[in-house]
């Protein structure tokens, strides 16, 4: 498969998940108050905003694929690979999806994304682990500063650790 034709066949997946996302899943199916004060605060605001960034992303896919040539690009590291690694990793994906359930409880959701952000990373070898170790600590607290502070949005916490 070349690159071109990555691209074409993914940017048009892409702006067709995209437009109906847009027309028919999210005006039907998520439904907000009419009251809402503030746009961001809105349960359709964030679903459109994804929705058109995803049309954004295919609609460069495609660029990319006229505009690229039709040289096939699989070698040597990119190819399939032969064996279980690709499997075994799956399977540690899965581990860490069913104990990320198992933790939530128990830890909250900003101290379980951080080991579940850290654990993804390590599984598929980053290249750039204190790069990884620091955004998996800054990025929720970040986010739990902003909603439960800004937003005011209760974050789910555990029962052992405590955010203010």
């Amino acid at each position: 498969m070349s690159q071109k034709s990555l691209h074409l066949r993914l940017g048009t997946v892409v702006v067709l998940c995209a437009l109906f996302l847009v027309f028919y899943a999210i005006p039907s199916f998520v439904f907000a108050p009419s009251n809402v004060g503030n746009i961001v605060l809105s349960p359709l605001f964030w679903p459109f905003v994804l929705a058109g960034l995803a049309g954004l992303v295919g609609a460069g896919l495609l660029a990319s694929g006229v505009s690229s040539d039709d040289t096939p690009f699989e070698d040597a590291d990119t190819g399939p690979s032969d064996g279980p690694a690709g499997w075994l990793r799956l399977l540690g994906l899965a581990t860490i999806m069913v104990l990320v359930m198992v933790a939530l409880p128990r830890l909250g959701m900003v101290w379980t994304s951080m080991l579940a952000f850290v654990a993804c990373a390590f599984l598929f070898r980053t290249r750039h682990p204190m790069i990884a170790v620091i955004c998996a600590i800054v990025v929720p607290l970040l986010l739990y500063a902003f909603f439960a502070h800004v937003a005011g949005v209760a974050i789910p916490q555990g029962h052992f650790v405590r955010l203010p």
